[in-house]
């Protein structure tokens, strides 16, 4: 999609709420908002590159505004006393290396009763404490979500049907949501961006809030396919035509389990929010598990700061470790007799299985400062100190031998309106 066509997508609903302003009318009024960030971020090193989770390119000694910077814009109808409609459209560098236009959300909305609303059509996928506006930088404390936790499931939406609930016991507000659907989301790798489809998706997402104090659990299981992965391909045809042709029975297994197709995931997390005088906390802990090659993560991060008038000065540490990943049985020689050829294929299919599975692990140190200098305006500046363990962690296009760390700098502005 062009940029001319994405800008005239997202200028739509504007169009359309002018129109339906008009008294004579006679259609539903629409409410339009938005928001976005205006970023420019930057590193000490361009032996990697910088970027948030499922992007394809980032930033390194030259500053890139495409890391950190996005745009949406929301419009939101009333069509009658029990049914409303949400649609949202967002700019952003996503599973791609250039600004790429989305929708994000579109979905209508029933109220049941005062506590039980059902929507139906395409809605956030709520697997993250932030779900919801983890793109709309206004509402965040820190200048980004943490990728230790937050690349651990690079699918933002889902097309399908969600009810919720909510109830207050006393001062306390309790509310549950529980999902169905499916995705099709384009996904970065090393080589190429490639599509994962998740089937069978079900979320469940539990909310308390008590004053200041916000805690939530949330639990996502499916099934992930992913076929259009060329280097994939070429390694599972390559462990079984080998596996076949020297009469090797590991490779054949190996090569299916290492197949992404109808793979059982599942994904869980608790977190929590506090806001309590001048005092700001969030954290998040979360297990990822799938029955492919991807990797079986822990992962977490603790946020703290202390708003001082219109500033927040704040620290963040984070983390993410590979909790298993599957065992490369590829023999390291055939057996005698087999020709001189048949090693050399061995150890270069044992290769792509090692750089299939290898982990991301990876802590970052975060320290920085917001602004609110202007109502709906915040100026936010953070340095991050990213130290990447066995490999690139969640960095891309590492140079020979890069190990790490690496320092990033950051400045944004954030709007809403």
């Amino acid at each position: 999609m062009t940029k001319r066509i994405i800008a005239t997508l997202l200028t739509l609903p504007l169009a359309l709420s002018a129109a339906y302003a008009q008294e004579t009318s006679g259609l539903p009024a629409v409410t339009v908002s938005g928001f976005g960030t205006l970023a420019l971020t930057q590193t000490n090193s361009d032996a990697a590159q910088f970027v948030r989770p499922n992007q394809a390119a980032g930033a390194a000694k030259t500053a890139r505004t495409g890391v950190d910077s996005n745009f949406g814009v929301q419009a939101n109808s009333t069509l009658n006393s029990w049914l409303s409609a949400t649609v949202q459209g967002l700019v952003r560098k996503d599973g791609e290396d250039d600004f790429g236009g989305e929708l994000a959300w579109a979905f209508l909305k029933g109220k049941v009763n005062d506590n039980l609303s059902i929507r139906v059509g395409r809605m956030g996928l709520p697997v993250f404490l932030i779900s919801d506006y983890r793109n709309v930088g206004y509402a965040n404390t820190m200048l980004r979500p943490p990728a230790e936790v937050y690349a651990q499931v690079p699918l933002n939406s889902f097309d399908g049907i969600d009810a919720t609930w909510q109830q207050s016991f006393g001062d306390t507000s309790v509310s549950a949501q529980l999902a169905f659907g499916r995705t099709h989301n384009p996904i970065a790798t090393s080589t190429a961006t490639v599509h994962v489809d998740g089937t069978s998706l079900v979320a469940l997402n539990l909310v308390a809030e008590h004053g200041p104090l916000t805690l939530r659990f949330g639990r996502a299981d499916g099934k992930l396919t992913v076929d259009d992965s060329p280097s994939l391909n070429t390694l599972l045809a390559g462990l079984r035509a080998t596996g076949a042709g020297y009469k090797l029975a590991t490779l054949s297994p190996l090569a299916d389990e290492l197949e992404l197709k109808k793979k059982k995931a599942s994904f869980t997390s608790v977190g929590l929010t506090l806001d309590w005088n001048n005092i700001v906390v969030q954290s998040e802990y979360a297990k990822r598990k799938t029955d492919s090659y991807v990797n079986d993560t822990n992962s977490w991060y603790a946020m703290a700061g202390y708003r001082i008038g219109k500033f927040l000065p704040y620290y963040n540490h984070s983390e993410t470790k590979s909790a298993g990943h599957v065992a490369n049985t590829v023999p390291a020689a055939c057996p005698a007799g087999y020709p001189v050829a048949c090693t050399p294929t061995l150890r270069a299919l044992s290769a792509g299985v090692d750089t299939l599975s290898t982990p991301a692990n990876q802590s970052t140190d975060t320290i920085g400062v917001r602004w609110d200098f202007a109502p709906s305006l915040a100026l936010k500046a953070q340095i991050d100190r990213v130290r990447p363990k066995d490999g690139a962690g969640l960095l891309v296009k590492p140079q020979p031998g890069f190990t790490g760390p690496v320092t990033v700098g950051a400045i944004a502005l954030d709007f809403v309106f």
